[in-house]
């Protein structure tokens, strides 16, 4: 794990646009021309990952599958048996909570699966295994937050993934052979389609739920070409969304 996380980090922006500034910092003298194309493309795509207006039209290329419409949450019962709710992470050791917490990204997709669960009636499965191996899972973080902060329990608990296909194969393991084949899988609306893919995949038939779009107006001043930091960490999830889309499609068949 720590081997693919570094060189994950290095690869895809901000890694690899830092290391271009840093090679042209090296070349200047030696090679002045290679220099300033890596100078140019590595603050270049730096300033572009910073602007809204690029998160906005990138996030829309991504964002393919549509919201549920709000008149559908009641009758989710009719197509679906249960709500997956796939995990994003943790924030380690908070002083305020005495204890990890899930991060920003679940707590939206908790937030919308609780209110799909109330209105559907439909039990709910978390999924997420350890953080680098250190307990307790993401799945179980979750369950305990929806519980605690959104009044909702949750019947089932995938604690061993890792990654998105990994969050749909060890779903299907819990689920499949208790004949719970129809699932509403919830995440953020960039991250729906491999989601979808990896689920279908893993033999469930899925209604996607997805949430948390920002293929939207960013609403900025200047229609969004001021950078801002928020821009550059929205950048990186879109970025590391394609390479994810890519890759599944290349090395899960």
């Amino acid at each position: 794990m720590p081997f693919r996380y570094f060189v994950k980090q290095l690869l895809l922006p901000p890694g690899i646009l830092l290391l271009l500034i840093l090679l042209g910092w090296w070349f200047r003298r030696s090679r002045p021309r290679l220099a300033g194309v890596c100078f140019a493309l590595g603050f270049g795509g730096l300033w572009l990952m910073s602007l809204p207006v690029v998160v906005q039209y990138s996030a829309a290329a991504i964002e393919r599958i549509p919201p549920l419409a709000h008149d559908e949450w009641a009758t989710l019962a009719q197509r679906a048996d249960a709500i997956v709710v796939l995990g994003s992470g943790r924030e380690r050791g908070d002083p305020a909570w005495g204890t990890d917490q899930p991060t920003d990204h679940a707590l939206e997709r908790m937030r919308f699966a609780a209110r799909l669960a109330k209105a559907s009636g439909l039990p709910i499965l978390t999924s997420g295994g350890l953080h680098y191996g250190m307990p307790p899972t993401e799945a179980k973080l979750m369950a305990d937050s929806l519980l605690e902060d959104f009044g909702v329990s949750v019947r089932w608990q995938e604690g061993r993934s890792r990654t998105t296909w990994e969050n749909a194969q060890m779903s299907a393991e819990v689920l499949l052979p208790q004949g719970i084949k129809r699932v509403v899988v919830v995440t953020q609306a960039w991250h729906m389609p491999r989601s979808v893919w990896s689920f279908e995949r893993a033999g469930f038939d899925v209604v996607p739920a997805p949430m948390g779009f920002l293929g939207v107006d960013n609403a900025r001043p200047l229609g969004g070409w001021m950078p801002e930091v928020k821009s550059m960490w929205q950048s990186g999830q879109l970025l590391n969304e394609a390479v994810g889309q890519v890759g599944y499609s290349l090395f899960y068949r």
